[in-house]
C-alpha cells in the first residue's frame, strides 16, 4: 500500500527567539518522535554531525532526509557515503550554484544522477531560491531537456519570486503543474506572493493555504499515478525561524510555529485521506 511519511524539519526546530534560548538535538530530536512524526530532515554534509544525529534518533524509530548543497558532482560523493552508512529515506539536493544556461545544468545534473544510480540512493533536485532551480521558467526550461529529472518541490519558493496574482491564472497553474508532474517528495510551507512563509493558523491568510493544498493534492495525485504499490511519498514540515518566519517589533514569531507545523501536517493527512 502507498503511503504517505510526514517529516520535520531540524531547521524548522530552531526556536530563535531574543531570549537565546535554543533546544538540544537530543530535545529535538524526542519532541519530533513524540509527536508522532515519520522522520526528521537534517544536513548529510559533516560525517561527525551525521554520526551525532543518528546516535540520538537510535530507538525512536524516526527516518532520515539527507540534505546537501554540492557545487560539483563530486560534492555528492560524500553525502551517498554518509547515507550509505546511515541510511535515508532519500537525499535531498540543493543545487549551490547558478549557471545562467542550461547547457551549463545539464553536465551537473547528469553527473548526480549517476552518482545516485551508481549508490543506489534516491536523490531529488528541490526547488528553491539562490540555487540552480532558483526561477521557474529556467526549471522547467531543464525539464525539457531532461524529463525524468526527480525533483523535491518545494513551491514556495516558486510563488514568492514570481509573485503570482491572486487568483492564479490558468497559465500559472499549468507551470505549477508542470513542476509537481516531477516530484518525488515535498518540503511544505505556505507563501504568499510577497512573503515565503506566512501564519497558516491566520484566517485571512486561507485563500494562500488553500491554493498550496490546491497544488499539493494535485502532486500527490499524479504521484500517486507514478508510484509503485508500496512506495512511500515523504513531505517535510519546514515552517523555519526568522527571517523566515514573520516576526513581531519583539523580534519575535508571531506564531507558535511547533503548533503551526502540527497543524499543517493534519492537512495533509487529511488530504491524503480525501485521494483515497
Amino acid at each position: 500500500m502507498q503511503k504517505l511519511l510526514i517529516f520535520q524539519s531540524l531547521w524548522a526546530m530552531e526556536c530563535g527567539h531574543t531570549n537565546g534560548h535554543e533546544r538540544s538535538l537530543d530535545e529535538n530530536i524526542a519532541m519530533i518522535a513524540q509527536a508522532g512524526f515519520d522522520g526528521i530532515s537534517a544536513h548529510y554534509t559533516n560525517r561527525t554531525d551525521v554520526i551525532r544525529l543518528n546516535e540520538a534518533m537510535q530507538g525512536t524509530g524516526l527516518k532520515i532526509e539527507g540534505t546537501c548543497f554540492p557545487r560539483s558532482v563530486e560534492d555528492l560523493r560524500l553525502p551517498l557515503e554518509l547515507a550509505g552508512e546511515f541510511p535515508v529515506s532519500h537525499i535531498n539536493l540543493q543545487p549551490d550554484i547558478r549557471p545562467r544556461r542550461v547547457e551549463d545544468c545539464l553536465p551537473l545534473l547528469d553527473g548526480w544522477m549517476q552518482l545516485a544510480d551508481e549508490a543506489g540512493i534516491p536523490v531529488f533536485i528541490e526547488t528553491h531560491r539562490d540555487r540552480m532551480t532558483t526561477d521557474l521558467f529556467f526549471t522547467l526550461d531543464l525539464l525539457d531537456r531532461r524529463p525524468g529529472l526527480p525533483l523535491l518541490a518545494d513551491l514556495s519558493h516558486f510563488l514568492v519570486a514570481r509573485e503570482f496574482a491572486y487568483p492564479v491564472d490558468a497559465e500559472n497553474h499549468a507551470m505549477i503543474h508542470r513542476i509537481l508532474r516531477n516530484a518525488r517528495a515535498f518540503h511544505g510551507r505556505v507563501a504568499s506572493r510577497e512573503q515565503v512563509q506566512i501564519e497558516i493558523s491566520f484566517p485571512h491568510h486561507r485563500p494562500w493555504v488553500d491554493l498550496f493544498l490546491q497544488w499539493w493534492s494535485y502532486g500527490m495525485r499524479e504521484w500517486r499515478k507514478r508510484a509503485g504499490a508500496d512506495d512511500v511519498l515523504v513531505f517535510t514540515c519546514e515552517l523555519g525561524p526568522k527571517p523566515y518566519a514573520i516576526t513581531g517589533a519583539d523580534g519575535n514569531d508571531t506564531t507558535d510555529r511547533w503548533a503551526e507545523a502540527l497543524l499543517l501536517r493534519q492537512m495533509l493527512r487529511e488530504l491524503w485521506a480525501e485521494i483515497g
